[in-house]
């Protein structure tokens, strides 16, 4: 089974942001695996975009929070495609044993909505080339 390999470490920045203070990884598929996310020390999250209307049902610091770094993380740096970046976000909620119900309605809301992020990070990418 996969796993997370360090633990993470976080700063508050305000807001709903967070700076991580150590680096942090992620071994995908199974531990060990040739497959290892690094997220760097410095890279700034807001872990889960959840609309604040939810907050109630989901938070967005919770057991899936590392899940989440890891998920902004492929995001920003487009390191794996869209799709891939999404199942590696189900399969990190699934080893932190983030309930059914809640990891489903995560997927599916970055599946159906993480378009923007997505496109978000591509944009910056082409404007700082």
């Amino acid at each position: 089974m996969s796993q997370f390999t360090t633990k993470l470490q976080v700063e508050p920045l305000g807001g709903k942001y967070w700076r991580l203070t150590e680096g942090f990884e992620y071994h995908v598929g199974s531990y060990p695996s040739d497959e290892i996310i690094t997220v760097p020390k410095g890279f700034v999250t807001d872990f889960a975009s959840i609309p604040k209307v939810f907050h109630p049902i989901i938070k967005p610091v919770g057991r899936h929070g590392k899940a989440a770094v890891i998920h902004d993380y492929c995001y920003y740096t487009a390191c794996y495609s869209r799709l891939k970046s999404d199942k590696i976000f189900l399969e990190g909620m699934e080893v932190l044993d983030v309930e059914v119900w809640k990891r489903q309605a995560m997927f599916h809301s970055v599946v159906c909505f993480g378009w923007w992020a997505w496109y978000k990070h591509r944009r910056r990418e082409a404007q700082n080339k």
